[in-house]
């Protein structure tokens, strides 16, 4: 059965997969950036105008929010993935089932998520040795960020609905607004109020509440079996057992990488607040690059996962050679001219030499290598689309998070020093690119042995 389309949505089906494949992920690493910035003005707020411990109690937080952003964004994935394959298959009865349900299980799922971090706020900045002098502030940012996790993961799932649909601009457009909002609350609550910190984190929430809405609005208006009926809601299932058997390893996968960077980050930690303060200050422009790779792999997801369910396994194919090339293209065409000019680029952030010199050290040794990534996330993200997403998850348990922890006991330990750190990141990225790669081309023989032995 067709599912009736409107001049918003990308064919995923048809038409050149070099023009449509963008038209998806551009927009998507758009919104990603976007969504990056918001935590991209916290700190350059926080640098500019706040207490000069503002800057570090915020980076210290950047890999804990980024486990709780992973989750959401894993989760989603889920939705998203069970989505395409309804409208590949033109199931509209499921494409219903899963609307209506998205909501609901937002909701479990954010909530579940603010109670963790309000619980684990206090003992994780102490495991992570966060600085003495920026310890409180840091607790107070963390604890006024989780009660904006539920709009945030409500912001996810709906987003993950309407790109399975080819639909990116709208959650592009969400973000723009809430970004333009959150950079206004940012200046407002920290120049006006004198709220710090504190100021910085409720900005953000706020901002994450508006896109959340926007994103629920447009759903209620859709037409046919995409609109949100509010009297419909329920937890179906069938529905929520898939979507959690999808985006679990999904969830976890990003949740691996943020863990081994939560290691990584004490480590860095114990180097002082200028060292912290300074790879915060990188770590936002990494984002950048890695949130193009990576919505690029995103794509590939939800194309993949239409073309399997429709039978148009030529296409899928190309599509990830196609993906491929792209993401690794287009992150590096940010990458590389952002660390030509690190030291114009950090000084949005900090006007402090000390803050500055650190910054640039991580942006030479990492920042430019970050294109590597797009050699597993895109590989991972087809698996996904197939439905092979437990695979990937468990590769990258072992090759960033065990390799990254076993290096900061052995390799780390015996030179200590930040540029040893460092080099631990093109090394993971290597060797979770080999694995990945390897079980992409066996799932990809072997569905080839089986459509030759469905065809004979």
């Amino acid at each position: 059965m067709k599912i009736m389309r409107n001049k918003r949505e990308v064919d995923l089906l048809h038409g050149s997969l070099w023009k449509n494949i963008p038209r998806l992920a551009l927009p998507m690493a758009a919104s990603s950036i976007l969504q990056q910035l918001f935590n991209s003005a916290d700190t350059a707020v926080a640098g500019q105008f706040a207490e000069s411990t503002a800057l570090a109690a915020v980076g210290a937080n950047t890999e804990i929010v980024a486990i709780f952003v992973s989750l959401a964004t894993g989760f989603a994935l889920g939705i998203n993935v069970l989505a395409a394959w309804a409208i590949g298959s033109g199931n509209r009865k499921q494409i219903r089932e899963t609307v209506q349900t998205m909501p609901v299980l937002s909701l479990v799922i954010g909530l579940i998520l603010m109670t963790a971090g309000l619980i684990i706020a206090r003992p994780v900045l102490v495991m992570i040795s966060t600085p003495a002098e920026a310890f409180d502030q840091a607790l107070i940012y963390l604890r006024i960020l989780c009660p904006g996790l539920p709009f945030l993961v409500l912001y996810d799932f709906g987003a993950a609905i309407l790109r399975a649909r080819g639909d990116s601009r709208r959650p592009l457009r969400a973000l723009i607004e809430s970004g333009i909002l959150n950079v206004i609350l940012n200046l407002f609550f920290v120049i006006v109020c004198h709220l710090d910190v504190a100021g910085v984190a409720i900005a953000t929430d706020i901002a994450n509440i508006y896109s959340a809405w926007l994103i629920i609005h447009w759903l209620r208006r859709e037409d046919g079996d995409f609109r949100l009926q509010l009297r419909s809601l329920k937890l179906n299932r069938q529905v929520t057992r898939r979507i959690l058997q999808i985006g679990t390893p999904a969830a976890l996968q990003g949740v691996v990488f943020c863990i081994s960077n939560v290691f990584i980050q004490a480590a860095i930690n114990s180097f002082g607040s200028d060292a912290v303060a300074g790879s915060s200050v990188s770590l936002n422009f990494e984002y950048f690059g890695y949130y193009m790779l990576s919505e690029f792999a995103q794509a590939s997801t939800t194309f993949i996962s239409q073309n399997y369910a429709a039978g148009n396994n030529a296409r899928c194919r190309s599509i990830f050679r196609v993906a491929l090339v792209q993401a690794l293209l287009l992150s590096a065409a940010i990458c590389i001219p952002l660390t030509i000019f690190r030291a114009q680029a950090v000084w949005i952030y900090t006007s402090d030499p000390d803050v500055q010199a650190y910054a640039c050290q991580r942006m030479l040794l990492v920042l430019l290598l970050t294109p590597m990534p797009s050699c597993y996330e895109v590989p991972a993200a087809v698996m996904r689309g197939y439905g092979h997403s437990l695979t990937p998850a468990l590769e990258a348990l072992f090759g960033t998070c065990a390799v990254r922890i076993i290096w900061l006991f052995t390799v780390f330990r015996a030179s200590p020093t930040l540029p040893t750190l460092y080099l631990v990141y093109p090394v993971t990225w290597i060797i979770t690119t080999i694995l990945t790669c390897t079980s992409l081309f066996v799932i990809l023989r072997r569905q080839n042995s089986a459509a030759e032995s469905q065809a004979s």
